[in-house]
């Protein structure tokens, strides 16, 4: 029996594949439980349309990451911090910190995307790594400066 799976399931097959499979399994349970349908002439015309739906959408994102990702990149974010003696900032600035920074300045980027591979915890330029899309990625500099 052949079927398409709507969902993926580990280790059997991810969404929008074709897969062979034992009658009573597909019957009993990827069907039943909703992981798959049943692949008939029309389903397998209905998954190709939506593919080249899904195509033409990832592929739009993936623009509008690049757009998002040269802005980026010509940004400069200054961030104030409180510093102690010899210039020394108290704690380490967050992702979720980064994030409402960027807010300020019209960018709408998930604190999980920004990846801070080494703690800001000194005056000065950092570069931010941001995840915008598994193909893009972008550098932010970040300037952390003296609160006044």
């Amino acid at each position: 029996m052949k079927v398409i799976f709507i969902k993926d399931l580990k280790n059997q097959g991810k969404k929008g594949e074709i897969k062979e499979v034992k009658d009573g399994y597909g019957q009993n349970f990827l069907i039943k439980q909703g992981y798959a349908v049943l692949a008939t002439d029309t389903s397998i015309k209905i998954l190709k349309h939506e593919n080249k739906v899904n195509q033409a959408e990832n592929l739009a994102n993936l623009k509008k990451c690049q757009q998002i990702k040269e802005q980026l990149e010509k940004t400069t974010l200054r961030i104030p911090v409180k510093t102690g003696k010899e210039d020394r900032v108290f704690g380490n600035i967050s992702s979720k910190q980064i994030a409402n920074e960027l807010k300020k300045h019209s960018f709408e980027i998930d604190k999980k995307k920004i990846k801070i591979e080494t703690p800001l915890s000194s005056l000065g330029y950092h570069n931010v790594k941001i995840n915008l899309h598994k193909e893009v990625n972008a550098i932010l500099k970040v300037e952390l400066i003296k609160e006044s």
